[in-house]
Order: structure tokens, then C-alpha cells, then sequence
């Protein structure tokens, strides 16, 4: 398959279904155009477990490689705690909820924290159970 131009909501929608296909949790888009010329969206998910982390990162580089995107580099596939897939204007994050947590990027990115459901600002907080 030859490679397209990048065309970002398609990017996104198809990174976002590979990783509901593997039950990622607590997905977010973070459009990062006006806070960075290096990519201009981030999607951030969780998984329950290294494996699964593995599994999601590695879902979403197969379908975007799939649809003619180019797959920069892709990280953490060893630990499996957090791993990162860089496909040039999206950068994919997929964590361990604790891992999440600790390093807060929504924050760091998004200015504000996201809001999923009633009366939980970060729904995959770890010492919350």
C-alpha cells in the first residue's frame, strides 16, 4: 500500500477504534496544534494490564501501517507499563492506570483535566477503589 498524505481526523478515528477493538479504557483526544508544531493531536488510553498495553500500542501501529500512514517509532513495547506509537501529526499513549496517574500528561497537554462522567475528574485514579 502506498502512503497517503496525512489526513488527521482519519489518523485519529482509526487509531481510535484499534484501540476500543482491544477494550482500551479512558480515552482521550488532546489537540496539541497550538501548543506544539511536532504533532498536533495525542490520544491517551489505559489498559489493564502489560499485555494489554503492548496489545493496544501494537493494534494501533498495525492499522494506521494498514491505511498508508508511517509509523515513526514506537516505545515501551518492552515493559509494557506505558508504551508510545509516533505517527508523525498523532502520538498515541497507552498506560498502566498508576502509570497514568503518576505522570498526569492529560494535565500537562490538555491545560485542563478531562471530564468522563459525573462527579470523577480522572476515573483510572490508582489508590481509588
Amino acid at each position: 500500500m502506498t502512503e497517503q498524505q496525512p489526513n488527521l481526523e482519519q489518523m485519529t478515528a482509526i487509531a481510535v477504534n484499534a484501540l476500543e477493538d482491544i477494550k482500551a479504557k479512558d480515552i482521550i483526544v488532546l489537540n496539541t496544534s497550538d501548543k506544539t508544531s511536532l504533532f498536533a493531536r495525542m490520544i491517551i488510553a489505559s489498559g489493564d494490564s502489560t499485555r494489554q498495553v503492548k496489545a493496544l500500542a501494537n493494534n494501533v501501529a498495525v492499522d494506521l501501517k494498514e491505511a498508508g500512514y508511517t509509523i515513526l517509532s514506537s516505545e515501551g513495547q518492552d515493559s509494557g507499563e506505558w508504551a508510545l506509537v509516533d505517527a508523525d501529526d498523532l502520538i498515541v499513549h497507552v498506560m498502566l492506570p498508576a502509570v497514568r496517574d503518576y505522570y498526569d500528561i492529560e494535565a500537562l497537554w490538555g491545560g485542563e483535566k478531562p471530564q468522563f462522567h459525573t462527579g470523577a475528574s480522572k476515573p483510572w485514579h490508582a489508590a481509588d477503589n
